[in-house]
Protein backbone atom coordinates (compact mmCIF):
# COMPACT_ATOMS: atom_id res chain seq x y z
CA UNK A 1 0.00 0.00 0.00
CA UNK A 2 1.19 3.48 -0.68
CA UNK A 3 2.55 5.64 2.30
CA UNK A 4 1.07 8.85 3.03
CA UNK A 5 2.73 11.90 4.70
CA UNK A 6 1.76 15.01 6.90
CA UNK A 7 3.24 17.83 8.16
CA UNK A 8 1.48 18.47 11.58
CA UNK A 9 1.22 21.78 13.92
CA UNK A 10 -0.10 21.23 17.54
CA UNK A 11 -0.47 23.95 19.56
CA UNK A 12 -1.84 24.36 23.39
CA UNK A 13 -0.12 22.86 26.14
CA UNK A 14 2.07 20.45 23.83
CA UNK A 15 5.46 21.56 25.54
CA UNK A 16 6.79 20.44 29.02
CA UNK A 17 3.91 17.48 29.46
CA UNK A 18 5.95 14.97 27.56
CA UNK A 19 3.65 15.33 24.27
CA UNK A 20 6.95 14.51 21.62
CA UNK A 21 7.75 11.53 23.93
CA UNK A 22 4.07 9.99 24.38
CA UNK A 23 3.70 11.12 20.05
CA UNK A 24 6.67 8.61 19.79
CA UNK A 25 5.23 6.33 21.90
CA UNK A 26 2.02 6.08 19.38
CA UNK A 27 3.90 6.39 16.51
CA UNK A 28 5.55 3.23 16.85
CA UNK A 29 2.76 0.90 17.42
CA UNK A 30 1.55 2.31 14.66
CA UNK A 31 4.81 2.04 12.49
CA UNK A 32 4.50 5.13 11.46
CA UNK A 33 8.34 7.32 11.05
CA UNK A 34 9.25 10.76 10.92
CA UNK A 35 10.11 13.25 13.82
CA UNK A 36 8.56 15.45 16.49
CA UNK A 37 10.01 18.52 17.23
CA UNK A 38 9.51 21.70 20.08
CA UNK A 39 9.36 25.13 18.34
CA UNK A 40 10.22 28.36 19.65
CA UNK A 41 7.03 29.74 19.88
CA UNK A 42 5.42 26.95 22.18
CA UNK A 43 4.36 24.94 19.27
CA UNK A 44 4.79 21.29 18.11
CA UNK A 45 5.80 20.51 14.61
CA UNK A 46 5.50 16.91 13.44
CA UNK A 47 6.40 15.33 10.36
CA UNK A 48 4.32 11.72 9.64
CA UNK A 49 4.86 8.80 7.18
CA UNK A 50 2.63 5.72 7.30
CA UNK A 51 -0.27 3.65 5.44
CA UNK A 52 -3.34 5.73 5.59
CA UNK A 53 -4.84 3.73 7.68
CA UNK A 54 -2.56 4.11 10.47
CA UNK A 55 -2.08 7.69 9.57
CA UNK A 56 -5.81 7.78 10.44
CA UNK A 57 -5.21 6.80 13.80
CA UNK A 58 -2.00 8.67 14.55
CA UNK A 59 -3.35 11.79 13.84
CA UNK A 60 -6.72 11.12 15.68
CA UNK A 61 -4.21 10.70 18.81
CA UNK A 62 -2.40 13.78 18.30
CA UNK A 63 -5.17 15.76 17.65
CA UNK A 64 -6.40 14.23 21.44
CA UNK A 65 -2.92 14.94 22.75
CA UNK A 66 -1.23 11.61 23.47
CA UNK A 67 -0.09 13.33 26.80
CA UNK A 68 -2.39 12.81 29.38
CA UNK A 69 -1.07 16.07 30.86
CA UNK A 70 -0.83 18.14 27.50
CA UNK A 71 -3.61 20.00 25.34
CA UNK A 72 -4.42 20.23 22.25
CA UNK A 73 -6.37 23.96 21.27
CA UNK A 74 -5.08 24.48 17.45
CA UNK A 75 -4.40 21.58 14.49
CA UNK A 76 -3.20 22.28 11.25
CA UNK A 77 -1.90 19.75 8.73
CA UNK A 78 -0.99 19.46 5.22
CA UNK A 79 0.55 16.89 2.87
CA UNK A 80 4.10 16.17 2.27
CA UNK A 81 4.84 15.35 -1.07
CA UNK A 82 7.66 14.03 -1.84
CA UNK A 83 7.14 11.49 0.98
CA UNK A 84 10.76 11.96 3.22
CA UNK A 85 12.58 9.34 3.66
CA UNK A 86 12.74 8.53 7.38
CA UNK A 87 13.81 5.08 9.17
CA UNK A 88 11.91 5.60 12.36
CA UNK A 89 10.36 8.07 14.50
CA UNK A 90 12.73 10.88 15.71
CA UNK A 91 12.22 13.27 19.17
CA UNK A 92 14.24 16.24 18.44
Amino acid sequence: MTKIAKAIRVEGRVQGVGFRWMTLMVAQQLHIVGMAQNEADGSVTIEAVGEPEAMAKFTAAVKASPSPSGHVTHYTERVLDPVPAYSRFLVR
